[in-house]
Protein backbone atom coordinates (compact mmCIF):
# COMPACT_ATOMS: atom_id res chain seq x y z
CA UNK A 1 0.00 0.00 0.00
CA UNK A 2 1.44 3.17 -1.19
CA UNK A 3 2.28 5.88 1.90
CA UNK A 4 -0.27 8.43 1.78
CA UNK A 5 1.98 12.16 0.71
CA UNK A 6 1.31 14.92 2.81
CA UNK A 7 1.14 18.75 1.30
CA UNK A 8 3.42 21.07 3.51
CA UNK A 9 0.27 22.87 5.33
CA UNK A 10 -0.96 19.42 6.41
CA UNK A 11 2.24 18.83 7.31
CA UNK A 12 2.20 22.13 9.69
CA UNK A 13 -0.86 21.32 10.45
CA UNK A 14 0.02 17.89 12.51
CA UNK A 15 3.47 19.48 13.29
CA UNK A 16 3.06 18.92 17.39
CA UNK A 17 5.89 21.62 17.69
CA UNK A 18 4.04 24.13 15.34
CA UNK A 19 3.18 26.80 18.37
CA UNK A 20 7.38 27.11 19.11
CA UNK A 21 7.79 29.31 16.12
CA UNK A 22 5.91 31.90 18.22
CA UNK A 23 8.29 31.96 20.61
CA UNK A 24 11.14 33.05 17.84
CA UNK A 25 11.51 37.18 16.60
CA UNK A 26 11.74 35.65 13.00
CA UNK A 27 11.87 38.64 10.44
CA UNK A 28 8.78 38.84 7.88
CA UNK A 29 9.78 36.97 4.26
CA UNK A 30 12.40 35.11 5.19
CA UNK A 31 12.75 31.16 4.89
CA UNK A 32 16.07 30.91 7.70
CA UNK A 33 18.33 27.89 7.10
CA UNK A 34 21.27 28.92 9.11
CA UNK A 35 20.51 28.01 12.00
CA UNK A 36 23.33 25.59 12.21
CA UNK A 37 25.13 28.69 12.00
CA UNK A 38 23.53 31.16 14.62
CA UNK A 39 20.41 30.68 15.73
CA UNK A 40 17.16 32.56 15.41
CA UNK A 41 16.20 35.14 18.00
CA UNK A 42 14.09 33.95 21.01
CA UNK A 43 11.29 36.72 21.95
CA UNK A 44 12.24 35.41 25.75
CA UNK A 45 16.01 36.82 24.55
CA UNK A 46 15.20 39.97 23.57
CA UNK A 47 12.70 40.60 26.80
CA UNK A 48 16.44 39.63 28.97
CA UNK A 49 18.95 41.36 27.75
CA UNK A 50 16.03 44.49 27.49
CA UNK A 51 15.81 43.65 31.60
CA UNK A 52 19.65 43.30 31.90
CA UNK A 53 20.38 46.58 30.84
CA UNK A 54 17.75 48.57 31.68
CA UNK A 55 16.96 47.46 35.37
CA UNK A 56 19.92 44.80 36.34
CA UNK A 57 22.84 46.70 35.12
CA UNK A 58 21.08 50.53 35.05
CA UNK A 59 19.20 50.60 38.15
CA UNK A 60 20.66 47.79 40.85
CA UNK A 61 24.21 48.27 39.20
CA UNK A 62 27.12 46.07 41.15
CA UNK A 63 24.40 45.12 43.74
CA UNK A 64 22.87 42.72 40.89
CA UNK A 65 26.14 39.84 41.10
CA UNK A 66 24.12 38.84 44.77
CA UNK A 67 20.72 40.74 43.71
CA UNK A 68 19.82 39.55 40.81
CA UNK A 69 22.76 36.28 41.51
CA UNK A 70 24.78 37.19 38.65
CA UNK A 71 27.32 35.48 39.91
CA UNK A 72 25.61 31.94 39.60
CA UNK A 73 24.95 32.22 36.02
CA UNK A 74 28.05 30.39 34.96
CA UNK A 75 26.63 27.20 36.82
CA UNK A 76 22.97 27.83 36.34
CA UNK A 77 22.97 27.95 32.73
CA UNK A 78 25.12 25.08 32.78
CA UNK A 79 23.12 23.09 34.39
CA UNK A 80 20.60 23.93 31.82
CA UNK A 81 22.74 22.81 28.81
CA UNK A 82 23.53 20.13 30.54
CA UNK A 83 20.37 18.57 31.23
CA UNK A 84 20.00 19.16 27.10
CA UNK A 85 23.23 16.91 26.48
CA UNK A 86 22.65 14.33 28.90
CA UNK A 87 24.18 15.52 31.73
CA UNK A 88 23.32 15.13 35.82
CA UNK A 89 24.27 18.81 37.70
CA UNK A 90 27.17 19.69 38.39
CA UNK A 91 29.24 18.22 34.84
CA UNK A 92 28.65 21.39 33.09
CA UNK A 93 29.99 25.21 33.01
CA UNK A 94 29.10 27.83 30.65
CA UNK A 95 32.25 30.43 30.17
CA UNK A 96 34.33 31.61 27.44
CA UNK A 97 34.01 30.12 23.65
CA UNK A 98 34.86 26.29 22.13
CA UNK A 99 38.82 26.88 21.22
CA UNK A 100 39.73 28.35 24.83
CA UNK A 101 37.70 25.80 26.38
CA UNK A 102 39.22 23.60 23.72
CA UNK A 103 42.67 24.58 24.87
CA UNK A 104 41.51 24.27 29.23
CA UNK A 105 40.43 20.65 28.29
CA UNK A 106 43.03 19.22 26.27
CA UNK A 107 45.71 20.56 28.26
CA UNK A 108 44.00 19.15 31.77
CA UNK A 109 43.56 15.71 29.65
CA UNK A 110 47.15 15.27 28.47
CA UNK A 111 48.26 15.94 32.08
CA UNK A 112 46.33 13.14 33.34
CA UNK A 113 47.89 10.61 30.20
CA UNK A 114 51.55 11.64 31.11
CA UNK A 115 52.61 8.29 29.18
CA UNK A 116 50.91 9.17 26.21
CA UNK A 117 52.03 12.03 23.59
CA UNK A 118 49.74 12.23 21.28
CA UNK A 119 46.24 13.70 20.40
CA UNK A 120 44.52 12.20 17.62
CA UNK A 121 41.81 13.75 15.46
CA UNK A 122 40.38 13.98 11.97
CA UNK A 123 41.55 15.98 9.37
CA UNK A 124 38.16 17.07 8.42
CA UNK A 125 37.22 18.49 12.44
CA UNK A 126 36.00 21.97 12.04
CA UNK A 127 39.43 23.72 12.06
CA UNK A 128 39.66 25.60 15.32
CA UNK A 129 39.44 22.56 16.66
CA UNK A 130 42.80 21.24 14.97
CA UNK A 131 44.48 24.70 15.32
CA UNK A 132 44.20 24.57 19.09
CA UNK A 133 45.52 21.31 19.37
CA UNK A 134 48.30 22.75 16.99
CA UNK A 135 48.74 25.80 19.41
CA UNK A 136 49.23 23.51 22.47
CA UNK A 137 51.93 21.28 20.75
CA UNK A 138 53.65 24.16 20.06
CA UNK A 139 53.95 24.66 23.77
CA UNK A 140 54.31 20.79 24.94
CA UNK A 141 57.13 20.55 23.05
CA UNK A 142 58.32 18.21 19.96
CA UNK A 143 57.55 15.11 21.99
CA UNK A 144 54.06 15.76 21.69
CA UNK A 145 52.24 15.11 17.77
CA UNK A 146 49.22 15.34 16.47
CA UNK A 147 47.58 12.40 14.97
CA UNK A 148 44.88 12.42 12.10
CA UNK A 149 42.76 9.67 11.49
CA UNK A 150 39.59 8.67 8.94
CA UNK A 151 36.27 9.33 10.36
CA UNK A 152 34.73 6.52 8.47
CA UNK A 153 37.31 4.21 10.57
CA UNK A 154 38.09 5.31 14.11
CA UNK A 155 37.80 1.98 15.67
CA UNK A 156 40.96 0.71 13.89
CA UNK A 157 42.99 3.82 14.18
CA UNK A 158 43.49 4.05 17.88
CA UNK A 159 46.16 2.33 19.89
CA UNK A 160 47.92 2.98 23.03
CA UNK A 161 49.95 6.07 22.60
CA UNK A 162 46.71 8.12 22.19
CA UNK A 163 46.27 10.31 25.04
CA UNK A 164 43.01 12.23 24.31
CA UNK A 165 40.62 11.25 20.99
CA UNK A 166 39.17 14.85 20.14
CA UNK A 167 36.35 14.35 18.02
CA UNK A 168 32.95 16.77 16.35
CA UNK A 169 29.97 14.43 16.81
CA UNK A 170 28.29 16.01 13.46
CA UNK A 171 30.98 16.71 10.98
CA UNK A 172 30.34 20.71 9.95
CA UNK A 173 30.72 20.10 6.13
CA UNK A 174 28.46 16.90 5.69
CA UNK A 175 26.55 16.58 8.55
CA UNK A 176 27.49 13.02 9.04
CA UNK A 177 27.15 11.86 12.83
CA UNK A 178 29.39 9.61 14.97
CA UNK A 179 27.98 7.11 17.19
CA UNK A 180 29.23 8.70 19.99
CA UNK A 181 28.81 6.13 22.66
CA UNK A 182 30.55 3.05 20.52
CA UNK A 183 33.15 5.42 19.60
CA UNK A 184 33.85 6.07 23.09
CA UNK A 185 33.89 2.94 24.47
CA UNK A 186 36.21 1.81 21.73
CA UNK A 187 38.83 4.44 23.01
CA UNK A 188 38.19 3.96 26.38
CA UNK A 189 38.98 0.34 26.35
CA UNK A 190 42.51 1.57 24.58
CA UNK A 191 42.91 3.74 27.76
CA UNK A 192 42.23 6.84 26.09
CA UNK A 193 40.16 9.41 27.31
CA UNK A 194 37.81 11.28 24.96
CA UNK A 195 36.88 14.89 24.13
CA UNK A 196 33.81 15.76 22.18
CA UNK A 197 32.70 18.85 20.20
CA UNK A 198 28.88 19.42 20.48
CA UNK A 199 28.52 22.07 18.39
CA UNK A 200 26.53 20.80 15.89
CA UNK A 201 24.57 18.54 18.69
CA UNK A 202 23.43 20.37 21.27
CA UNK A 203 19.80 21.35 20.85
CA UNK A 204 19.54 19.87 17.39
CA UNK A 205 19.05 16.23 18.58
CA UNK A 206 19.33 13.89 21.64
CA UNK A 207 23.06 13.59 23.04
CA UNK A 208 23.61 11.64 25.99
CA UNK A 209 26.72 12.04 27.61
CA UNK A 210 26.72 10.46 31.19
CA UNK A 211 25.02 7.40 29.44
CA UNK A 212 28.07 7.07 26.86
CA UNK A 213 30.49 7.64 29.45
CA UNK A 214 32.35 10.62 27.69
CA UNK A 215 35.04 11.46 29.57
CA UNK A 216 34.66 15.64 28.37
CA UNK A 217 32.75 17.84 26.11
CA UNK A 218 32.58 21.25 24.67
CA UNK A 219 29.67 23.02 22.79
CA UNK A 220 28.41 26.60 21.32
CA UNK A 221 25.25 27.93 22.62
CA UNK A 222 24.63 30.36 19.20
CA UNK A 223 23.37 27.67 16.58
CA UNK A 224 20.44 25.16 18.10
CA UNK A 225 20.77 26.34 21.57
CA UNK A 226 20.01 30.28 19.87
CA UNK A 227 22.25 32.15 22.54
CA UNK A 228 23.31 34.97 20.16
CA UNK A 229 25.88 35.98 18.52
CA UNK A 230 29.41 35.12 20.66
CA UNK A 231 27.03 33.47 23.30
CA UNK A 232 29.53 31.60 25.71
CA UNK A 233 30.30 28.06 25.05
CA UNK A 234 30.37 25.30 27.46
CA UNK A 235 32.38 22.40 29.46
CA UNK A 236 31.88 18.60 30.25
CA UNK A 237 33.71 17.00 32.65
CA UNK A 238 32.61 13.85 34.13
CA UNK A 239 32.40 14.20 37.56
CA UNK A 240 34.59 10.87 37.79
CA UNK A 241 37.23 13.14 36.60
CA UNK A 242 36.92 16.38 38.37
CA UNK A 243 38.91 15.62 41.25
CA UNK A 244 42.28 14.60 39.08
CA UNK A 245 41.38 17.20 36.51
CA UNK A 246 43.72 20.38 36.38
CA UNK A 247 43.26 23.25 33.67
CA UNK A 248 46.01 25.72 33.08
CA UNK A 249 44.15 29.06 32.88
CA UNK A 250 44.04 29.57 36.10
CA UNK A 251 41.41 32.88 36.45
CA UNK A 252 40.11 34.06 39.48
CA UNK A 253 37.02 32.96 39.54
CA UNK A 254 37.86 29.26 39.10
CA UNK A 255 39.66 29.73 42.44
CA UNK A 256 37.80 27.73 45.66
CA UNK A 257 37.42 31.17 47.00
CA UNK A 258 37.60 34.17 44.87
CA UNK A 259 36.39 36.88 46.87
CA UNK A 260 39.27 35.96 50.01
CA UNK A 261 41.66 37.54 46.87
CA UNK A 262 44.29 35.21 47.93
CA UNK A 263 48.16 35.76 45.80
CA UNK A 264 48.08 31.92 45.28
CA UNK A 265 46.03 30.09 43.77
CA UNK A 266 43.68 26.90 44.83
CA UNK A 267 41.35 25.42 42.24
CA UNK A 268 37.77 24.76 42.82
CA UNK A 269 37.33 21.58 43.21
CA UNK A 270 33.79 21.07 40.89
CA UNK A 271 33.15 22.17 37.57
CA UNK A 272 33.65 25.93 38.46
CA UNK A 273 37.37 25.33 38.33
CA UNK A 274 36.86 26.06 34.20
CA UNK A 275 36.38 29.86 34.64
CA UNK A 276 39.08 31.87 34.21
CA UNK A 277 37.66 36.02 34.41
CA UNK A 278 34.58 37.38 34.92
CA UNK A 279 31.71 35.78 33.35
CA UNK A 280 30.02 38.23 30.45
CA UNK A 281 26.64 38.77 32.45
CA UNK A 282 24.83 40.38 29.82
CA UNK A 283 25.38 37.47 27.00
CA UNK A 284 24.98 35.04 29.92
CA UNK A 285 21.62 36.50 30.73
CA UNK A 286 20.64 36.16 27.15
CA UNK A 287 21.13 32.50 27.13
CA UNK A 288 19.84 31.50 30.04
CA UNK A 289 16.81 33.28 28.80
CA UNK A 290 17.03 31.65 25.25
CA UNK A 291 17.09 28.08 26.51
CA UNK A 292 13.27 28.54 28.03
CA UNK A 293 12.12 27.51 24.27
CA UNK A 294 13.29 23.71 25.03
CA UNK A 295 10.74 24.46 28.17
CA UNK A 296 8.09 21.33 28.16
CA UNK A 297 9.68 19.96 24.52
CA UNK A 298 11.78 16.51 24.47
CA UNK A 299 14.59 16.81 22.31
CA UNK A 300 14.02 13.09 20.88
CA UNK A 301 10.74 15.43 19.31
CA UNK A 302 13.01 17.93 17.80
CA UNK A 303 15.09 15.14 16.59
CA UNK A 304 11.55 13.76 14.66
CA UNK A 305 10.49 16.74 13.17
CA UNK A 306 13.99 17.42 11.93
CA UNK A 307 14.29 14.07 10.23
CA UNK A 308 10.84 15.32 8.93
CA UNK A 309 11.63 18.31 7.64
CA UNK A 310 14.83 16.85 5.96
CA UNK A 311 13.03 14.55 4.39
CA UNK A 312 10.31 16.74 3.17
CA UNK A 313 13.12 19.12 1.39
CA UNK A 314 14.90 15.91 -0.02
CA UNK A 315 11.42 15.00 -1.86
CA UNK A 316 10.20 18.37 -3.14
CA UNK A 317 14.17 19.06 -4.44
CA UNK A 318 13.66 15.81 -6.42
CA UNK A 319 10.24 16.51 -7.39
CA UNK A 320 11.87 20.40 -8.50
CA UNK A 321 14.55 18.20 -10.60
CA UNK A 322 17.11 19.73 -7.99
CA UNK A 323 18.98 16.53 -8.39
CA UNK A 324 20.50 17.61 -11.80
CA UNK A 325 22.10 20.25 -10.51
CA UNK A 326 23.53 19.23 -7.32
CA UNK A 327 25.46 16.24 -5.80
CA UNK A 328 23.90 15.42 -2.11
CA UNK A 329 26.84 14.72 0.01
CA UNK A 330 25.26 14.03 3.18
CA UNK A 331 24.93 10.47 4.98
CA UNK A 332 21.62 8.27 4.98
CA UNK A 333 19.32 10.61 7.46
CA UNK A 334 20.00 8.22 10.24
CA UNK A 335 23.63 9.24 10.23
CA UNK A 336 23.63 12.57 10.08
CA UNK A 337 22.80 15.77 12.19
CA UNK A 338 20.11 18.31 11.62
CA UNK A 339 21.28 19.75 8.14
CA UNK A 340 21.87 18.70 4.48
CA UNK A 341 24.73 19.81 2.23
CA UNK A 342 24.98 19.76 -1.57
CA UNK A 343 28.22 20.21 -3.38
CA UNK A 344 27.64 22.32 -6.84
CA UNK A 345 31.02 24.15 -8.40
CA UNK A 346 28.54 27.71 -8.20
CA UNK A 347 27.74 27.00 -4.18
CA UNK A 348 28.67 30.26 -2.99
CA UNK A 349 27.30 32.35 -5.71
CA UNK A 350 24.29 29.78 -5.42
CA UNK A 351 23.65 30.78 -1.53
CA UNK A 352 24.13 34.39 -2.45
CA UNK A 353 21.31 34.50 -4.84
CA UNK A 354 18.97 32.26 -2.86
CA UNK A 355 19.33 34.80 -0.35
CA UNK A 356 18.30 37.32 -2.36
CA UNK A 357 15.21 35.32 -2.56
CA UNK A 358 14.66 35.59 1.01
CA UNK A 359 16.09 32.03 1.94
CA UNK A 360 19.39 31.70 4.64
CA UNK A 361 21.62 29.11 3.88
CA UNK A 362 24.86 29.15 3.79
CA UNK A 363 28.28 28.50 2.16
CA UNK A 364 31.03 26.02 3.24
CA UNK A 365 34.53 25.78 1.32
CA UNK A 366 34.97 24.52 -1.00
CA UNK A 367 31.78 23.76 -2.73
CA UNK A 368 29.52 22.97 -0.35
CA UNK A 369 25.76 24.91 0.46
CA UNK A 370 24.65 23.64 3.40
CA UNK A 371 21.15 23.70 4.53
CA UNK A 372 19.83 23.73 8.36
CA UNK A 373 16.87 22.48 9.76
CA UNK A 374 15.98 24.50 13.27
CA UNK A 375 12.65 22.07 14.05
CA UNK A 376 11.82 25.01 16.71
CA UNK A 377 10.63 27.50 14.19
CA UNK A 378 10.87 26.18 10.91
CA UNK A 379 7.60 24.78 9.07
CA UNK A 380 7.20 22.46 5.97
CA UNK A 381 5.52 25.45 4.09
CA UNK A 382 9.17 27.45 5.02
CA UNK A 383 10.70 24.17 3.19
CA UNK A 384 8.38 24.05 0.32
CA UNK A 385 9.06 27.59 -0.40
CA UNK A 386 12.51 27.74 -0.26
CA UNK A 387 12.70 24.91 -2.75
CA UNK A 388 10.58 26.68 -5.03
CA UNK A 389 12.68 29.33 -4.77
CA UNK A 390 16.22 27.37 -5.22
CA UNK A 391 14.42 25.27 -8.31
CA UNK A 392 13.87 28.94 -9.98
CA UNK A 393 17.74 30.04 -9.29
CA UNK A 394 18.89 26.85 -11.22
CA UNK A 395 16.58 26.58 -14.05
CA UNK A 396 17.06 30.27 -15.07
CA UNK A 397 20.93 30.15 -13.89
CA UNK A 398 20.49 33.39 -11.68
CA UNK A 399 23.70 32.64 -9.56
CA UNK A 400 25.70 33.64 -12.92
CA UNK A 401 25.10 37.53 -11.87
CA UNK A 402 28.48 38.65 -11.26
CA UNK A 403 27.31 40.24 -7.70
CA UNK A 404 26.98 36.87 -6.22
CA UNK A 405 30.17 35.57 -7.11
CA UNK A 406 31.67 38.38 -5.15
CA UNK A 407 33.15 36.56 -1.75
CA UNK A 408 31.98 38.30 1.14
CA UNK A 409 34.46 38.43 4.32
CA UNK A 410 31.99 36.12 6.36
CA UNK A 411 31.00 33.34 3.76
Amino acid sequence: MMNKVFTAQQLDEKDPLREKVNEFSLPKNTVYLDGNSLGALPKAAKERASDVVNRQWGEDLITSWNKNDWIALPQIVGDKVGALVGAKQGQVVCCDSISINLFKVLSAAIKMQPSRKVIATTRDNFPTDIYMVQGLIDLLGEEYSIRYIDEHNIENALTDDIAVLMLTQVNFRSGHKLNMKQVTAEAQRKGILTLWDLAHSAGAFVVELDDCNVDFAVGCTYKYLNGGPGAPAFIYVAERHQQAYKQPLSGWMGHSAPFAFSPDYTPDSSIKQNLCGTPGVIGMSVLDAALSVFDGISLKAIDEKSKKLQAFFIAEAKREGLSLHFINVSPAIEQRGSQVAFAHDDAYAICQAWIDEGVIADFRAPNILRVGFAPLYLTFSDIEYAVKKLALIMREKRYDNPKYKAQQRVT
